[in-house]
């Protein structure tokens, strides 16, 4: 890596000009427009050069959108707004012709710093600023392309060309090794609305050992980007997407399908899985995802309202490994889908089924039977839960760290003395809207459940006399109510 510490960066060539003349030409703002003296430079004067350099504002959108390491967007400034190539004109090297303002210069103090330890400040950058970096001078820019700093690339904004910005971002990042980012790992372009299945073609194409990648909220995403996603990238373990309403099925190409030995079969190394308001799922989608996705531990599936018990057969049957399952809001899985979960058995430790109106205690007696490793339950809204049902929960998951039972009329203060007798480890409770919910039932939990850090009574009966007892006797927990009396 260079040691020019104070000269503009301008004589890398080939990488920063193909860049610049790719986004260019690619650009659907207005044409590209270069400084006027960068223009006229060339014909007045052979001591110095004209070089496009790689600028951030070129892939990022007008107004406010920018590329964010931490998932956060940055707002560009106005030099950045808009898609134009930035020219520098700089002297040759060798050119010892100064001004008396650059006689005077002197090296900046960052300048002095080793390149080990400017890596280190940059590896903390998020991709915008790590971009901008790059155009600071010929050191930095050889340091800010170093491909250890490039494990992780995130993209954020309504507004942004995400097709764009990956393939200029994979063009630079695949010129060390041609036509594959071996250091690429991890891709998040959460809320990018513009991106389509070209980007992801490009992901899937350059990308070989891509482990996680979030697309949540990218409704342009569709099946066939998806399936040449997990084909191309076998190491992939983390897919998020959650808000892309045309993703109906996970399953590898047929071109992969047909590669596959009979001993490997078709599967996907795929270990966590959102699928969160992916509307246009089905029981036979799901059938797909279990059936290639064996390996499975975290599945959510917020509000796929078109899945059935039967699907969640298929998922204890090709994925016995699953650790969280969050089925909140698919009204129409019961009793018997429950019944499906609880063949999980030891390994189930997290489960959602939250607002499923079909569940009652027939079906929490099967998860607490045959899942007593059980650490977290969300049966808001489950209104034929009672306290027969928590009886059994108690009895059964002694582990049992957090309970939401809000809005779950049918439990009263008998449920929640089971609960203080067997589960004392219980951390945070949730009882909103339990309209039989009284002080007795409060009581005990505080005088059983010390660890208790979180109690949400809300919208519920209780007089602030069991409110101070409870918070006597459980220092730590922060109590969430609507009693006016209680302060």
């Amino acid at each position: 890596m260079g040691a020019n510490n104070g000269k503009p960066y301008g004589s890398e060539g080939k990488g920063s000009s193909s860049i610049s003349s790719d986004i260019s030409s690619s650009t659907d703002h207005t044409p590209t427009k270069a400084p006027k003296n960068a223009a006229t430079t060339e014909g007045l004067d052979s001591s110095t050069r004209t070089l496009s350099t790689p600028s951030p504002g070129l892939i990022l959108p007008s107004k406010s959108s920018s590329l964010s390491s931490n998932g956060h967007d940055t707002t560009s400034s106005s030099s950045s707004a808009r898609a134009e190539t930035v020219a520098v004109v700089h002297s040759q090297p060798g050119n010892h012709t100064r001004s008396r303002h650059s006689k005077s210069h002197h090296h900046a103090p960052v300048d002095l710093l080793p390149d080990h330890a400017l890596l280190q400040i940059f590896s903390h950058l998020p991709t915008n600023q790590l971009c901008r970096c790059a155009r600071v001078c010929r050191r930095w820019y050889n340091l800010a392309w170093d491909p250890r700093l490039w494990g992780t690339v995130r993209l954020t904004g309504e507004l942004l060309h995400a097709d764009r910005a990956i393939r200029v971002l994979t063009h630079r990042l695949c010129q060390d090794t041609p036509n594959v980012c071996l250091t690429l790992e991890t891709v998040v372009v959460n809320g990018c609305k513009r991106l389509t299945d070209r980007g992801l073609h490009v992901v899937a194409h350059c990308c070989p050992e891509l482990r996680r990648l979030e697309v949540a909220g990218c409704y342009n995403v569709s099946n066939e980007a998806v399936f040449e996603v997990v084909s191309r990238c076998p190491s992939l373990e983390h897919l998020n997407l959650s808000g892309c309403s045309k993703v109906t099925c996970i399953s590898l190409t047929q071109e992969a399908s047909l590669q596959l030995s009979p001993l490997h079969g078709q599967q996907i190394s795929i270990h966590y899985l959102d699928m969160t308001d992916c509307f246009s799922l089905e029981d036979e989608g799901l059938r797909t995802i279990a059936s290639h996705c064996p390996r499975l531990t975290h599945l959510y599936l917020r509000r796929c309202t078109r899945l059935t018990d039967e699907a969640l057969r298929h998922l204890s049957l090709h994925c016995p490994s699953i650790r969280e399952l969050s089925l909140s809001d698919c009204r129409l899985v019961g009793d018997f889908g429950l019944r499906e979960v609880a063949r999980l058995e030891g390994c189930l430790r997290y489960l959602s089924v939250a607002h499923c109106t079909r569940i009652t205690d027939v079906g929490v007696r099967y998860v607490a039977r045959y899942c007593p490793r059980l650490r977290y339950l969300n049966a808001r809204g489950c209104e034929g839960l009672t306290d027969h049902g928590l009886s059994h929960l108690a009895r059964s998951c002694p582990r049992l760290k957090s309970l939401d039972v809000g809005k779950c009329p049918l439990v009263s203060d008998g449920g929640l003395e089971q609960l203080a007798m067997y589960c004392q480890g219980l951390r945070r409770v949730s009882l909103r809207a339990c309209e039989s919910v009284t002080g007795r039932g409060l009581k005990a939990l505080a005088a059983n459940c010390c660890e208790l850090q979180l109690l949400n009574v809300q919208d519920c009966e209780v007089s602030p006399e069991a409110l101070r007892f409870v918070r006597r006797h459980c220092r730590r927990c922060v109590i969430e109510h609507t009693n006016p009396a209680f302060y």
